[in-house]
């Protein structure tokens, strides 16, 4: 059971997507928080005394404030979340990789034709049962 669950785990994207979801999702809490509190006022200390920190009001109008201190924090935001995912998912990824095509370690087993051949021939059966 947990020799399937592993051949499972280890077939093509199911890792890859499962990073994206988790990572995006709990990570990013984390990260706005770290920015929100530490970089944004860090910022704003280089802005001089505009109450705005680094950004510019190009009109009368507050929809008219190009803020350079929310990209710049976009930007950050973006490598902390990509360096995370980098060293802890992918880079070992790659290492068990790279061991399974030396040989070290298998990879998963792929069922052969006739397994499948049998496996549709069994769900035919049992198809027409029902009806």
């Amino acid at each position: 059971m947990i020799k399937g669950f592993k051949d499972f785990l280890m077939r093509g994207n199911v890792i890859d997507l499962a990073v994206a979801v988790v990572i995006g999702t709990a990570f990013t809490a984390i990260v706005t928080a770290f920015s929100t509190n530490l970089i944004n006022p860090i910022i704003a200390l280089f802005g001089g005394n505009n109450i705005n920190g680094l950004a510019v009001q190009l009109g009368k109008s507050d929809k008219t404030i190009v803020d350079f201190g929310a990209i710049i924090t976009a930007a950050i935001n973006f490598l902390i979340v990509a360096a995370v995912v980098y060293f802890i998912f992918v880079l070992p990824m790659n290492k068990l990789r790279e061991r399974r095509q030396r040989g070290q370690e298998p990879g998963p087993v792929e069922p052969t034709d006739v397994e499948l051949l049998k496996e549709i021939r069994d769900l035919l059966a049992q198809r027409q049962r029902q009806d």
